[in-house]
């Protein structure tokens, strides 16, 4: 992820940030090398399960590290200032598809760290937050997705 971009995120997701980073460095780091230790201890690194497991899930652990943090020291908190005029990063947004206007779904348009689809949490960079970044009301969005182009229409702006 190393670049310059803004991560969008929650004051609640900010703090979620924060307390996993903390966890990995205080208390993950801190078991994973306990379990090294005695991974050596038991000789023969060569031909030592334990011994590879343990260093491939401190990889993971410091990869993650390093992308929590470099996702803090991009982050930007999502203000709502109450504007409802058109899409933005922390609204929730009412669209239906087209064709189906009678079938509405509600979307709160979230950064990556704290999309969750299935609860209604879509991230900005997916392909219909991306398309509905800067609509309003009544106007049509194409969705860019895997299976083809959407048209959707924006009901409602929160």
């Amino acid at each position: 992820m190393n670049n310059d971009t803004v991560v969008y995120v929650t004051e609640e997701g900010l703090e979620k940030i924060k307390a996993e980073l903390h966890f990995l460095k205080n208390e993950r780091r801190e078991e994973i090398s306990h379990r090294l230790e005695l991974a050596i201890a038991h000789g023969d690194l060569s031909e030592n399960a334990d011994y590879d497991y343990a260093k491939q899930e401190q990889a993971f652990v410091e990869g993650r590290i390093k992308d929590l943090e470099d996702s803090l020291r991009r982050a930007e908190v999502i203000e709502n200032d109450g504007r409802a005029d058109k899409v933005r990063v922390g609204c929730t947004v009412t669209v239906a598809e087209k064709g189906y206007e009678d079938e509405p779904e509600s979307y709160f348009i979230v950064g990556i760290h704290e999309a969750d689809p299935g609860n209604g949490r879509i991230s900005n960079e997916s392909p219909i937050g991306r398309a509905l970044l800067g609509a309003k009301v009544g106007q049509v969005v194409t969705v860019k997705a895997p299976a083809g182009d959407i048209q959707m229409i924006v009901q409602a702006i929160e």
